[in-house]
């Protein structure tokens, strides 16, 4: 059925009645199929040296009778069909290369019921083969190139169902009037540019689609078709409809969507039968008033509209299952929707809806619920994302306790490292000034050379400031000063949040313009892909060093590229969208009909998903503040500037809606409890602590968990509900926890030696130096110190080169942080859980029994080759050539490679292999008795992207078990990459034949096949780079459809970067 929402719809519930009985008809009948040896690849060859196949009849086939010749590749019925077949009642011709009917199929009209020439090339029916079907009931002629039909249709009198869609039909005969039992009419898809007359005569028909034909209006004759059902209107160009419509009192499903409609007819409440309404994509301002009395509407779609508001009459749609209003331009929701609790699904996305009714909770059945892309302040968004029950539980503390509001707001400092951001963030913060090395202003005069300044502050890795910007108001900053160091890459990524302030810092008195990409660009891009529509100010640093037209070249020459990388991307992206909407004006056979085609044989389904994350990328660019800001940190009045600067976007409603948010007063006392000392000092809490702070705040146990929850979307502390490992513990101290992370990451090997003799003498952190030699005889000892010393620095390398370290070292690495066993066990657990390590020889779900615990740090591999090279390179591990097909999805970024990303994926993967052998770029790797591998290939070339690959390999047979082996890590990637919904990214199935012969440039098969059914009759798919080679199905599909968009699962790295 046509229509961009169908995808949308509970098509269940429009199942024909003529499909079922159709199906009850044949359960009975004696059927056979057919197909020509070494077809199955392509039933549209255009190959020159293609001919057409020959299909030679068995013998015996006089009690047949249902015959399927479909996938054949036929030009022609084979010899004889018409005197074989004399019990035939069902003849499936269906994807073929037919021009026109065979007339061999005449010779079958005294008994034939059911006809299928769909997806072939017809561009005429013959009129005397046509005559003699006169017992047809049913006949399909989709998908063919027919510019008309034969006044002869007319004279099937038994006929009920008639497909003709996907062709070039202008018109439709007169003599179609005389169908009286035609029940069921398909002309989507044609070149209509008006409604057809002679439908009005159809007094039986139950189903009509007319979609996507230029009609651009209805008669008011259609009242005529008064046992219409089922009827599909879906881009048609309608602007109104005429009054007659409302006599369609059958009426139980109606598709409007992708219309021009502004409002209904005042008595199209008289359809009081229908179910299913789809009015999206229309031009509606204001509700329609005439559906609210439709008492027995089950699903509502109002998608894409220009609605404003809800009016609180539509309680009254009782029945109501599905109410789809996203994308509109809604302030607020009437009361009366809690009254609706029959619910399903309720869609309120890309609207303007900042507070929610209360007793939101009354809609407990919702079970598909969307609500992003408000600006939530009651509840907060990061209650509102987890779902009705915990907006319930909001709304029930709040009821309990009185509102408060906390205006805060995170701001990031970002940079190339020596960009100033932590001298920045000291003088904006603590209000001082750099001490000048220049003496200020200058009297006339000799003046004495001041003595040199003291060395700027640098960054220890991550810190976090709280900053009051604003006391009478109550404004306060949560700043995060973000190392700009390439070690820190891999975590960075988790404090990069929705409802921030991103200040991107720049040196520009090192800046040169060839620079832009790595001090700018790269993290522009980086921000956009974690944080799409993100608010962003450019701020140069070191403005003192540099000459005033200097000064503002730099800083015009960043405006400058900014704009051209924004250009450039946005017009990518366009590009891009521009091919699927290609892709979607021809025919999904047309896709398939050719392995040249973009997008081959990828479903309409597929195409507007990838279409709506184009169209989500273009309409969500970052929101960059022109022009940069100089600054010296010398100058009280240009930071002031900047102070009043960030206080103004801040306080920017429409930039920051949820600044205002409103919470129970008892959640933010709670928080603050955590802060408190003693528990301040603590590194976690139990859940049982946190449970009596709670009643301490007011809250019940039954009511901390939705406290906690709330807390830890929202970043103010950790707390994983879902993990059976840390569930019963509450990490609150943050700070704590980011230096603990700022140890793993700091690459400097005397510091990290440092650490781990301080620990072994017991020694803080803090506390002077440590000697490799004991001051104090005797010699033995010394020997033993020594040893100690030795063990250590193998440890710093073992970690350094290959990310290794046994679990007593890591002891030694977090002290003080670390006190006790369970601390150490718990933060390791944690670490995991972030995707940052994983325990190399820990059995799953087994204690080590006493053994050393070594755990690895993906991030930190540097040299190590795993021996999985000569497999990739078509060899096995014995160095010999193997026969096995190979299995390999590759993710290509064009634009940017998250950071980090194939470390984390390193380690999320770990519970799904065996064997594993890591490398800094490669990954080899089994599941059961599978070999993988996981390869990243960085780009060479500003022109070629990043590529991560998955790969393995069986031979045809057990190609299966390739299959069983990758699709979870495929799954996993996934995940991994939901955390960056702004993200451009592809997948593809690359050609196993390609890969056979060492192409360097296989084919590649669009990845969204991988969550399409194996199509049917089709056991090979012929290659493009060589027409000549065809390609198991098997290899490019998978044996059940897998997902390859971002899953629903939750990530557990990005928890607490929300505040």
């Amino acid at each position: 059925m046509a229509g961009k929402d169908g995808g949308n719809l509970k098509t269940v519930r429009l199942w024909r009645d003529a499909a079922l009985r159709a199906r009850k008809l044949r359960s009975n009948l004696r059927q056979l199929t057919l197909s020509c040896p070494g077809v199955g690849a392509d039933p549209i060859d255009d190959s020159p040296d293609s001919s057409p196949p020959q299909l030679v009849l068995p013998a015996n086939l006089g009690d047949v009778e249902v015959l399927n010749l479909g996938n054949n590749g036929l030009e022609e019925v084979p010899e004889g069909l018409g005197s074989a077949l004399g019990s035939l009642r069902v003849l499936v011709l269906r994807r073929n290369r037919f021009a026109r009917l065979p007339p061999a199929v005449a010779e079958l009209g005294h008994r034939l019921t059911e006809l299928d020439v769909s997806h072939n090339r017809l561009a005429a029916l013959g009129a005397e083969v046509l005559s003699a079907l006169r017992e047809l009931r049913k006949l399909n002629l989709s998908h063919n190139q027919l510019p008309a039909l034969p006044a002869q249709l007319g004279a099937l009198a038994h006929l009920e169902e008639l497909d003709v869609s996907f062709n070039r039909l202008a018109h439709l005969p007169d003599s179609l009037s005389c169908l009286c039992r035609l029940r069921t009419l398909d002309v989507d898809h044609n070149q209509l540019t008006a409604f057809p007359g002679q439908l009005l005569q159809l007094a039986a028909l139950e189903e009509l689609d007319v979609s996507s034909n230029r009609l651009r209006g209805l008669p008011e004759g259609i009242s005529a078709l008064r046992a219409l059902k089922i009827l599909w209107l879906s881009g048609a160009e309608l602007g109104t409809l005429p009054e007659g419509f409302c006599e369609l009192a059958s009426l139980e499903s109606l598709m409007l969507d992708n219309n021009r409609l502004q409002a209904l007819p005042a008595q199209f409440s008289r359809l009081q039968r229908l179910k299913m309404l789809n009015l999206s994509s229309n031009l509606f301002e204001e509700f329609p008033a005439a559906l609210l009395p439709l008492a027995g509407l089950e699903e509502l779609y109002l998608s894409r509209n220009q609605l404003t508001s809800v009016p609180s009459l539509i309680s009254g749609l009782g029945r109501l299952l599905t109410l789809w209003l996203d994308n509109n331009r809604i302030r607020y929701l009437p009361d009366a929707i809690v009254e609706l609790t029959g619910l399903e699904e309720l869609v309120l996305q890309g609207n303007q809806i900042a507070v929610l009714p209360d007793n939101f909770g009354q809609l407990s059945r919702v079970g598909l619920w969307k609500i992003k892309d408000n600006p939530l302040i009651q509840p907060p968004y990061e209650v509102c994302m987890k779902g009705i029950p915990y907006i319930a539980a909001y709304q029930k503390e709040l009821a309990h306790s009185q509102p408060a509001v906390q205006p805060r707001l995170k701001l990031l400092l970002m940079g190339h490292k020596a960009a100033g951001k932590t001298l920045l963030r000291h003088c904006l913060t603590e209000h001082r000034v750099e001490a000048s090395g220049e003496g200020g202003d200058q009297e006339k005069g000799y003046s004495p050379p001041p003595p040199p300044p003291p060395p700027p502050p640098t960054s220890k890795g991550i810190e976090v400031t709280s900053w009051t910007a604003d006391a009478s108001r109550g404004l306060r900053f949560i700043v995060y000063d973000l190392a700009g160091d390439e070690s820190y890459e891999v975590i960075q990524p988790f404090f990069l949040s929705p409802g921030a302030l991103y200040v991107l810092v720049v040196n520009l008195a090192t800046y040169e313009p060839p620079q832009f990409p790595t001090t700018v660009g790269s993290f522009l891009h980086r921000v956009g892909a974690r944080v799409p529509h993100a608010v962003v100010c450019i701020v140069g640093t070191h403005a003192d060093l540099c000459a005033e037209r200097e000064l503002e070249e730099k800083c015009l020459d960043i405006h400058r590229q900014i704009a051209l990388q924004e250009k450039r991307d946005a017009e990518g992206l366009s590009r891009l969208a521009r091919v699927v909407d290609e892709a979607l004006a021809r025919d999904f056979e047309l896709r398939c009909a050719s392995p040249h085609a973009a997008y081959y044989g990828v479903s309409d389904k597929n195409l507007r998903r990838r279409k709506a994350h184009f169209q989500y990328l273009l309409n969500h660019r970052l929101q960059i503040l022109s022009p940069v800001l100089p600054v010296s940190c010398r100058d009280p009045r240009q930071l002031q500037r900047l102070r009043d600067k960030l206080l103004s976007v801040a306080e920017h409603r429409e930039i920051f809606p949820n600044l205002h948010r409103v919470l129970p007063r008892s959640w933010q006392v709670l928080e603050e409890l955590h802060f408190q000392p003693p528990q301040a000092q603590r590194l976690w809490l139990s859940w049982w602590d946190s449970a009596r702070l709670g009643l301490q705040a007011g809250l019940t146990e039954d009511r901390l968990q939705s406290a906690l929850s709330y807390l830890h979307e929202s970043g103010k502390l950790l707390y994983f509900e879902d993990s059976p490992a840390l569930k019963e513990h509450v990490f609150h101290n943050l700070s704590r926890l980011i230096d603990i992370l700022n140890v793993f990451f700091q690459r400097d090997p005397s510091l990290l030696l440092h650490k781990l003799l301080a620990g072994t003498s017991g020694e803080g952190e803090g506390d002077g130096e440590s000697s490799l030699v004991m001051a104090v005889p005797p010699p033995p000892p010394l020997s033993q110190d020594l040893l100690r010393a030795t063990q250590l620095h193998h440890y710093v390398e073992g970690f350094l080169l290959h990310g290794l370290l046994p679990a007593h070292a890591i002891r030694l690495l977090l002290k003080p942080h670390v006190q006790a066993q369970q601390d150490l066990q718990l933060l390791l657990e944690l670490l995991e859980k972030m995707g940052l390590c994983y325990c190399l020889n820990k059995p799953k779900g087994k204690p080590l029994n006493g053994s050393t615990a070594w755990y690895k740090f993906p991030c930190y591999v540097q040299n190590e080759v795993p021996h999985a090279e000569a497999w990739i390179n078509g060899t096995n591990l014995a160095g010999q050539s193997f026969v096995a097909e190979q299995l390999q999805i590759e993710y290509s970024f064009p634009f940017t490679f998250p950071p980090g990303l194939f470390a984390r994926y390193s380690v999320q993967i770990n519970s799904h292999v065996v064997q594993r052998s890591d490398g800094k770029l490669q990954i080899f790797a089994y599941r059961g008795k599978v070999p993988v591998v996981v390869s990243y290939r960085p780009a060479k070339g500003a022109l070629q992207p990043d590529t991560l690959s998955i790969a393995s390999h069986a031979s045809l047979p057990n190609i299966w078990t390739a299959w069983q082996a990758i699709t979870p890590l495929v799954e996993e990637l996934n995940v991994l990459l939901q955390e960056w919904p702004g993200l451009h990214y592809t997948v593809h199935i690359l050609c196993s034949k390609c890969l056979k012969r060492g192409s360097p440039n296989p084919h590649a098969f669009p990845g969204e096949l991988l969550s399409q059914p194996r199509p049917e009759g089709v056991a090979e798919i012929i290659c493009p780079k060589n027409g000549s080679e065809r390609v198991n199905v098997a290899l490019v599909y998978p044996p059940t459809p897998t997902v390859i968009s971002p899953c629903s699962k939750k990530n557990v790295g990005e928890k607490h970067r929300n505040q």
